[in-house]
């Protein structure tokens, strides 16, 4: 694919003030074949402006009028890619990329977005150095079935402006409560009406869509936990017999919230176990009649899946898993970014951070717990993950950027999915980040949105 880069400069004399004349780099329009001269369109989002094209002798720039940058929140110096359609007589500028983000906090200038606000950084800096514009909106910016919406955007402090429907969407919304809004669900419907938008991660995945999913995937099942869909005392029961550690977790959890582990006790008896952020409590039942029926009363209001539990590889006896981010790069193709291993806290049979977990590199893990059986532990997490990547693509409607895929190894070497998350976390205390640099996880976000858009 050809690749062009420009800089945005406004101008307040020698282009129309309408901004119905622009003028663009000689060498630009030469190699794109782009006419001067002639009735052409610009676009930027959904953004259309019927413009005249003049030539500039400076080298790599798009000189706009004042009128046109205020009315698409273009900044001068913005980095954009740009491309020419010679049947439809468009210049495409862009992409713009649209973020939506759960809060913003406007009396917090510094950090307006609270722990995203990093990311949110880091991310319109290397939409700059890769040729792209970003902006992050709220539920409350979803309104109407307009063209425009209202965002944030930086430019030396953070701003609150008009922008086109963007070219891609970015689904960063962190609760499904607040993705089911229905001013959310109409801007989505009303934004992907536009057959050329991209949208990703445009939903919460469901822990068993994604195991019933993966399972018509040939190949995956080696990978998969035993695993069902609660639905009466039978099936605990079975479940029960077969393993002698069971795990129920709601179907539309998050974080380690509300997961209960069972034990299978001598004499028939069964040990339960409920997660808090100030530990685990411990309930004893005789027999699963009385379990289940303790159980009835969150069921109502909570579907679980139930799973085989693993013996988990261990650091100093608490147990660990691993969080592999697997993204799309700049050839639109599936590759694994990061794996980090996660030590559950003292106490806890959970890893994430928010229940005390503490983070680690795999070689360290792995090394740290002692077990031979876990050598070459990395490679076959790395396969396994990019495996699972492309059963979901293949499997699950949507369309994926990136994906936070939990994996274990049990104490004999092999892998297991925990569970697929398409919302994997970015705020500031982001697993092993380099502070001052840009993470290859938001490079290559950036270079899929610039793929996916095609500029």
């Amino acid at each position: 694919m050809i690749r062009t880069k420009v800089k945005v400069q406004i101008q307040s004399s020698g282009v129309s003030a309408d901004g119905s004349t622009l003028k663009l780099s000689e060498a630009i329009a030469k190699k794109w074949k782009i006419p001067f001269q002639t009735p052409l369109k610009l676009c930027f989002g959904t953004g259309r402006q019927e413009v005249t094209v003049l030539p500039s002798s400076q080298a790599g720039v798009l000189q706009i009028s004042t009128s046109l940058a205020s009315k698409w929140n273009l900044s001068a110096n913005d980095s954009l890619c740009l491309r020419y359609k010679p049947s439809s007589r468009a210049i495409y500028i862009g992409p713009l990329i649209g973020v939506m983000v759960s809060t913003v906090f406007p009396n917090m200038p510094d950090k307006p977005f609270g722990v995203n606000t990093a990311f949110c950084r880091e991310l319109t800096e290397t939409c700059q150095k890769y040729g792209a514009a970003v902006f992050f909106c709220t539920p409350k910016d979803m309104q109407g079935q307009s063209d425009m919406i209202r965002g944030w955007h930086y430019t030396n402090k953070w701003v609150k402006s008009s922008f086109p429907i963007p070219d891609v969407i970015y689904n960063r919304l962190t609760s499904r409560k607040t993705e089911n809004k229905a001013n959310v669900q109409d801007f989505i419907k009303h934004a992907k009406t536009r057959k050329d938008l991209v949208f990703f991660n445009e939903k919460y995945l469901n822990k068993m869509e994604v195991f019933d999913a993966l399972k018509k995937e040939t190949g995956l099942s080696v990978y998969l936990p035993e695993s069902y869909l609660l639905r009466n005392v039978s099936i605990l029961k079975t479940m029960c017999s077969n393993h002698s550690v069971v795990f129920l977790k709601p179907v539309g959890g998050s974080l380690g919230k509300g997961i209960i582990r069972i034990n299978r006790s001598t004499g028939d008896s069964y040990s339960c176990y409920f997660t808090s952020k100030s530990g685990v409590r411990k309930k004893t039942f005789t027999n699963l009649n009385d379990l289940y029926d303790s159980l009835t009363e969150k069921a109502k209001k909570t579907r679980y899946q139930i799973q085989q539990g693993i013996n988990l590889l261990t650091v100093n006896g608490r147990p660990v898993d691993f969080r592999a981010l697997v993204q799309r790069g700049e050839t639109g193709n599936w590759g694994v970014t990061s794996i980090v291993a996660r030590i559950a806290g003292d106490h806890q049979y959970v890893s994430n951070l928010a229940r005390g977990g503490s983070l680690s590199t795999v070689k360290d893990a792995i090394a740290r717990s002692g077990n031979p059986n876990a050598s070459g532990g990395n490679s076959k997490l790395r396969r396994a993950a990019l495996k699972i990547a492309k059963g979901i693509e293949t499997q699950v409607p949507g369309h994926f950027a990136e994906l936070g895929i939990d994996l274990a190894l049990d104490s004999q070497g092999r892998v297991w999915l925990i569970e697929v998350n398409s919302k994997p976390s970015k705020d500031d205390n982001a697993p092993l980040s380099v502070e001052g640099k840009i993470r290859p996880s938001v490079r290559k976000f950036v270079q899929y949105a610039r793929y996916s858009a095609k500029f």
